[in-house]
């Protein structure tokens, strides 16, 4: 796990999740898109380090280690390897967060909206979609 260029992180509140509209940049991944929350590795941190940071920083939410209940492995856009996590929030209140300064606003959409939106970068559609899937196998 020590190699790893960032990570994120899907935010589930029943048939809700957390989504962030990036900013419009050209120069950035994916400008105008619904993302969720995350980034880019800082120092040495530990995947779970450096999401529940990531969270912290762009939506004011706290969360503890305990609450990441689904990881995965992936690659990034440019092929770096990246971690997802999953974390089901049964008592998530909108009011607790506080948008930070990356992106242009955040949404509390409906799973079917995110999983169904051209908008939403493609491959975390995917990962949530294979999250889904797994969680309706148990």
């Amino acid at each position: 796990m020590n190699n790893f260029s960032g990570a994120k992180l899907a935010i589930l509140f029943g048939q809700s999740i957390v989504t962030i509209l990036r900013d419009d940049i050209p120069t950035i991944p994916w400008p105008g898109h619904w993302d969720l929350p995350g980034g880019a590795r800082d120092g040495e941190e530990t995947p779970e380090d450096c999401v529940l940071r990531e969270v912290q920083e762009e939506l004011g939410i706290t969360l503890a280690d305990t609450a990441l209940h689904w990881r995965k492995e992936t690659r990034t856009h440019h092929g770096r390897r990246a971690w997802f996590f999953v974390s089901e929030q049964p008592d998530f209140d909108p009011k607790s967060v506080i948008f930070g300064n990356e992106g242009q606003t955040w949404r509390l959409a409906s799973l079917d909206w995110f999983l169904n939106e051209a908008k939403a970068i493609p491959h975390h559609r995917d990962i949530v979609k294979s999250y889904l899937n797994q969680s309706l196998d148990r």
